[in-house]
């Protein structure tokens, strides 16, 4: 292996990190309060994170436990999977990634963390029903 191919990250590593960053985002964690529970520094979660440092298995297995994620969430929608897995279509698998990279924005997690706070499943409703026609409203 070449010197500049050990620098560049591995795909599935890039992954796996924007996974764990997506998961740890989700919950609201900082970097340092995920670094805690496995004892490592932030420093090394940013690494992760990036995939500049390959997570070993174990490792992996803790962040999964602490995440409350099975450790296959940090696989989907890996680079190198075929087109239309054992489970899913075609369509699905577009729409997914796009959930993804929107749950991982600022406005998605803002979003989703508000409407989880929301116990009337009738006043949820009325909001999809509201962010659909606004939807619609956009596209004329």
């Amino acid at each position: 292996m070449t010197e500049e191919n050990k620098k560049k990250p591995n795909p599935i590593d890039i992954h796996v990190g924007s996974r764990i960053r997506l998961r740890r985002n989700m919950l609201g964690m900082s970097q340092e309060k995920l670094g805690e529970n496995l004892g490592i520094t932030f420093q090394q979660i940013q690494k992760y994170e990036k995939g500049t440092n390959r997570v070993g298995a174990s490792r992996l297995q803790a962040i999964a436990s602490i995440l409350s994620v099975p450790v296959a969430f940090f696989f989907e929608d890996a680079p190198g999977e075929e087109a239309g897995g054992a489970n899913r279509g075609f369509a699905e698998d577009s729409s997914m990634a796009f959930a993804i990279e929107f749950c991982g924005s600022p406005e998605g997690l803002q979003l989703n963390r508000a409407f989880v706070k929301i116990g009337d499943v009738k006043v949820r409703r009325r909001i999809i029903d509201l962010v659909k026609a606004l939807a619609a409203d956009d596209t004329d």
